[in-house]
């Protein structure tokens, strides 16, 4: 990757129709966990942060993960919910982008078997997961942390119950004018838990080979759009790395990537989300494509890269203490002229500065604020 800010940015700067609206440009700020909604109700702190991205040019945010009315979702303290007493808090956060000239969707995110006791509105509710497995994350380092437990397996009645809670979040996103949704599939997080064979070890019909076990996020994923109009787009999030297993390969080719794609398209997948730590990395051997780029291939349908865009190293490395520094765009902008994906999110060069799109359209790349860690504890 060059270490320069490429100056010929057009083709980052072209609309892309998203359902009944026009995105003025490519660029997607990321979701990004920022635990600043004491009560689990984002404020109006929260809604100010959001509405400086869309003053800053960002043609589509993607909220924080939000939890939707299911047992056991929150991994996290101050982390918003989708439901109750939240939604006025989220109403007031659309309202603010909308003002702004912004778009948004909320990512609906239950944590599952990552989740310690002792977090969320109720403290002592049950840790669930597809399976009776701990999750790998919490067995890295030795002994399980405090808090850390196996998880009780989900019943039938459970995964339907949860299910209906993703379709009530799709009912009120919609209610609240939200511009779409976005599903959070992916990180090892509960539906990427199903998808995981280490953390899926059912022998009914929600385990089995990767495409079978796509079963629950395709029951989530047309509930959903069976309750939302045609023109409100649901997107996807997916990874192939896991929380615990940051060189995981869930598709280990193109073929196997595409037996669990098409479940997801069929059940009503409008945009797929291509979560990497690099978006510059090709995701199989022979080919230059990365997943987003490989998705988009495999299914037709519009795809969202991101990974350390306008940054010089990954999350990985910011989270183990090292500082990131401004990169290039060069490489970003010739796989976008190639058609390899029609969207690129950022995630922490948003972080420090909430006009850095603006900046780049406008030549200005020497003003961006610099990245450094802080900014992951501060909403600037």
């Amino acid at each position: 990757m060059s270490n320069t800010i490429a100056t010929d940015v057009e083709t980052l700067f072209r609309p892309f129709p998203f359902g009944r609206v026009n995105l003025p440009n490519r660029l997607v700020m990321a979701p990004m966990t920022r635990s600043k909604s004491p009560g689990n109700v984002p404020g109006a702190e929260v809604a100010a942060y959001y509405r400086r991205r869309a003053e800053g040019g960002v043609g589509l945010i993607v909220t924080e993960g939000t939890h939707p009315d299911f047992r056991g979702a929150h991994g996290s303290p101050d982390v918003p919910n989708f439901f109750g007493a939240a939604l006025s808090g989220w109403q007031r956060v659309v309202d603010e982008v909308h003002g702004a000239g912004g778009f948004i969707i909320p990512q609906i995110w239950h944590v599952g078997s990552v989740r310690k006791k002792g977090v969320g509105p109720d403290p002592d509710e049950a840790i669930v997961g597809p399976s009776a497995v701990m999750h790998p994350v919490h067995l890295s380092r030795g002994e399980p942390p405090p808090g850390a437990e196996i998880p009780e397996a989900m019943t039938q009645a459970d995964i339907d119950a949860c299910v209906g809670a993703y379709r009530q979040a799709a009912v009120d996103a919609v209610a609240t004018g939200f511009d779409g949704i976005e599903i959070h599939g992916a990180h090892s997080y509960l539906i990427d838990q199903f998808f995981w064979s280490v953390t899926n070890q059912r022998q009914d019909a929600y385990g089995g080979n990767l495409a079978q076990r796509t079963r629950f996020a395709t029951e989530i994923v047309a509930a959903m759009r069976a309750a939302v109009p045609e023109d409100f787009p649901i997107v996807f999030r997916f990874s192939q790395w896991k929380s615990g297993d940051y060189n995981h390969k869930m598709a280990a080719s193109a073929e196997e990537l595409d037996s669990f794609l098409q479940p997801l398209v069929e059940a009503g997948v409008d945009i797929f989300h291509c979560s990497t730590r690099r978006f510059n990395d090709p995701e199989f051997s022979g080919s230059d494509l990365n997943l987003a780029g490989w998705t988009k291939k495999l299914t037709g349908k519009p795809s969202i890269t991101v990974g350390s865009v306008g940054l010089d190293n990954d999350f990985l490395r910011t989270f183990g203490g090292q500082e990131a520094r401004k990169a290039g765009l060069d490489d970003l902008i010739r796989r976008m002229e190639n058609n390899e994906f029609d969207l690129v999110a950022i995630g922490r060069a948003l972080l420090s500065d909430p006009a850095w799109v603006q900046k780049i359209r406008t030549g200005r790349e020497a003003e961006v604020i610099e990245f450094t860690r802080d900014y992951l504890q501060k909403l600037a």
